[in-house]
């Protein structure tokens, strides 16, 4: 039973991540491939030690599957922001299908902080007068 449950895991593991690789190939822009590589190959690498943990079924092994499972969902969506993030303020272009940008007007370039509402009222007042 063991056995199965460990095949079937490491497979599906093994989908997802086939998933995320057609993802990073096929998605127009670096934002659209970063989701999908971040979202199935997280998904990915979980399913393959927990089917690794149900392969050997020892507790130190499980113990180690189950911390790296930790490690990857905690930092692969924190490096994966942090990329998008520098890539967004470097100027990386987001593909031109793309409906909105929900940055662009509340993101101070210079501070690399968000501007509150009031400040991009005064920004937006300031350039229909011609200041």
């Amino acid at each position: 039973m063991a056995q199965n449950l460990s095949a079937f895991l490491m497979f599906f593991g093994a989908l997802l991540m086939f998933i995320a690789a057609l993802g990073v190939a096929r998605m127009p822009d670096l934002f659209t491939r970063m989701h999908s590589s971040t979202k199935s190959a997280t998904l990915g690498v979980g399913f393959i030690m927990l089917g690794a943990a149900f392969h050997f079924g020892e507790i130190g092994m499980t113990m180690r599957a189950v911390a790296i499972i930790v490690f990857i969902f905690l930092t692969a969506p924190v490096a994966a922001h942090m990329l998008g993030r520098a890539a967004y303020f470097a100027g990386v272009p987001l593909w031109e299908g793309t409906l909105s940008d929900a940055l662009r007007g509340h993101y101070d370039r210079r501070t690399h902080r968000l501007i509150n509402d009031e400040k991009i009222e005064e920004q937006l007042f300031e350039g229909e007068n011609g200041r």
